[in-house]
């Protein structure tokens, strides 16, 4: 019996798989450049001359610069191409990259980390558009693998390699770095990528302003939020108004008018829009755990920054395995199926992780990372597969581009919130069990009998250990809460189509 012919892609090209890898290379300098940099923040500070609140503008410029690039996206591969707009993006990311690893004072870093994020805002939903359009409808699931594993892997390994290169060469290394793969990813480019027609589309400027107010002043919130103080500062009040303020005149204005920056009929697809509300959740969950496990495991356990990289590390095994699993999977079994099967796994990730405690080894952390990596590589695949599944290929520039941005917004709120119910239960906590603490507590004098002397030195050992249980515990209510979103996305699976009966219109 002879296989069933495949589809014809939208774009033919000669050399799919290392058109992909060059693609796939880009991705991934892309995104592990936004956790890379994390780590060396301490020794930028000394070295740029910069306050350690001060340094933060490294990470929150280039987070705002490349929000409200991202939606640009579309407009700008219709206008010149996707193969000039993806070289020019490389071109520009990986010369940024270099002026970062130069820089000697903090405002040039900040400009040249603009200017990085602008350039990379484009990559990864021009490469999700690229992917979709060089490969049959059958085989879309495969190249839904491999770019959900440079998406997720990216994250990972960026605190590990990022900590490896500070150590044993300069901070200017997490930036210096992107030079290689940048150029293997730009001659990649040149050689497979083919060019396209261009089609003109009307610059829409009132429709782009709103949302780049909207999108920068929401990101300045989230990034800002904790050490402002939240809704206590009008600096954030402010942040919120023009958030809500702007993305109104963009809904209001592009209902108005035919040629407005982003089409809505496009929203009108189910998939598409059910798709989004995961990716938003699924981003919560992703980058929060991300976020909360390093400063876990150095802070509150003690382990050194490369010694964290190998304990996170089977994290990236678990999503790289089920990368590959899913990308045969998914062209054979419903993918709604896949989806709540990877939730499912995600969620007694999370489980397991509330029942972290202080004592524990590093096989609790590995166990619940390789089932975390893996479940939430069983989400990402089919999740995008289903998302573009029956949208219009005409918008697809134009939905990777948001897809992408909800992705990136759900990590930053994610991140906020974990972040604030970090630093709040950390408080409450420390004071609900020092207040049940005193002198003749039975637990307390049997634990530590030498604060009957009332030393100061004991007391002092005493309070460090509340306050290492009360962090303990505010991060358990952080994994509890994480479990709760997961299991909350569940419904909306039930409200995805079967993209095997709703193909997408050419």
């Amino acid at each position: 019996m002879t296989a069933p012919a495949l589809s014809a892609p939208k774009i033919t090209v000669a050399n799919p798989g290392w058109l992909t890898a060059a693609i796939m290379l880009a991705t991934i300098m892309q995104v592990l450049d936004t956790t890379i940099a994390n780590v060396a923040l301490p020794h930028m500070a000394a070295s740029l001359g910069a306050t350690q609140e001060e340094i933060t503008w490294v990470l929150t410029s280039y987070i705002v610069a490349s929000a409200i690039a991202t939606p640009m996206t579309g407009w700008v591969a219709d206008k010149v191409g996707r193969r000039m707009v993806f070289m020019g993006a490389i071109i520009g990311f990986t010369l940024t990259s270099v002026l970062c690893g130069l820089s000697l004072g903090l405002p040039e870093m900040i400009l040249f980390r603009v200017f990085q994020g602008i350039f990379g805002a484009v990559l990864i939903p021009l490469a999700q558009a690229v992917l979709l359009d060089i490969n049959p409808r059958e085989k879309v699931g495969q190249a839904m693998a491999i770019y959900g594993a440079g998406i997720m892997v990216g994250p990972i390994i960026g605190p590990t390699l990022g900590g490896y290169l500070t150590e044993v060469f300069n901070w200017r290394y997490v930036f210096f770095i992107n030079l290689p793969i940048g150029i293997v990813a730009l001659l990649g480019v040149m050689a497979f990528m083919p060019r396209e027609e261009i089609h003109h589309r009307k610059f829409d400027l009132f429709g782009f302003s709103m949302l780049a107010i909207a999108m920068g002043s929401l990101q300045l919130m989230l990034d800002r939020g904790q050490s402002e103080g939240w809704f206590e500062s009008v600096e954030i009040w402010l942040y919120l108004g023009l958030t809500i303020s702007g993305m109104w005149a963009f809904v209001i204005h592009c209902l108005d008018n035919q040629d407005a920056f982003v089409d809505l009929k496009m929203f009108r697809d189910r998939n598409f829009v059910m798709g989004l509300v995961f990716i938003f959740i699924i981003g919560m969950t992703l980058f929060s755990g991300l976020a909360l496990l390093p400063p876990l495991l150095q802070k509150l356990l003690g382990y050194p920054v490369i010694e964290t990289g190998l304990v996170m590390a089977p994290r990236g095994v678990g999503t790289m395995v089920s990368m590959i699993l899913v990308g045969r999977l998914v062209a054979r079994f419903d993918a709604r199926g896949l989806v709540l099967f990877g939730l499912l796994v995600t969620a007694a990730s999370l489980h397991v992780m509330a029942g972290f405690d202080t004592q524990m080894g590093s096989m609790p952390i590995m166990v619940s990372g390789v089932m975390q990596g893996f479940g939430l590589g069983f989400v990402f695949v089919p999740l995008s597969t289903l998302t573009y599944a029956t949208i219009e290929t005409k918008y697809r520039a134009d939905a990777t581009a948001f897809f992408s941005l909800v992705r990136n917004v759900g990590s930053g709120v994610g991140i906020s919130v974990v972040t604030a119910v970090l630093s709040r239960m950390t408080t409450v906590n420390h004071e609900e069990i020092a207040s049940t603490l005193t002198a003749s507590a039975p637990e307390l004098r049997a634990a530590l009998p030498q604060l009957m002397s009332n030393s100061a030195y004991y007391a002092s050992i005493a309070d460090q250990l509340v306050s290492q249980q009360s962090a303990m515990i505010a991060y358990i209510d952080n994994f509890i809460l994480m479990f709760v979103f997961t299991l909350a996305v569940v419904p909306i699976v039930f409200l995805l189509r079967n993209p095997k009966h709703h193909a997408p219109k050419a």
